[in-house]
């Protein structure tokens, strides 16, 4: 078990920036793949950003060049830093993780089933 706490997330206004944590209760090098998600009201949960045990990142076409992921293995946080944030960045976004290394395929890499570990999430609010 691999118990992840989101925080960070708030309301802002649009063009700001936030920087979301996710605290795992193990080493983060222990989980070879961590991801950010996201679920605005009434629509899916969606991938944001990835990254495995070598830092190698992937994102998204709506999270490339405005959202860094990051991650402090000797204080076992996952980062996402958001810049330029817009009113449909508004959306719960949730932590996940899994002992495997991240899936290099565009069809699975955000498949919530890649991940075995979920955080309860952390509301983020952009107002225009």
């Amino acid at each position: 078990q691999v118990p992840l706490v989101e925080s960070g997330g708030d309301s802002v206004q649009a063009g700001g920036s936030l920087t979301l944590s996710c605290t795992a209760s193990t080493y983060t090098g222990s989980t070879n793949c961590m991801a950010w998600f996201r679920q605005a009201p009434g629509k899916e949960r969606d991938g944001v950003a990835n990254i495995d045990s070598d830092g190698s990142t992937r994102y998204v076409d709506i999270a490339q060049g405005r959202f860094t992921i990051s991650k402090d293995n000797a204080k076992n946080t996952l980062y996402l830093r958001m810049n330029g944030l817009k009113p449909e960045d508004t959306a719960m976004y949730y932590c996940a993780a899994d002992t495997a290394p991240c899936s290099r395929l565009i069809a699975t890499m955000f498949r919530e089933l890649e991940y075995r570990y979920w955080g309860q999430g952390t509301q983020v609010t952009v107002s225009s």
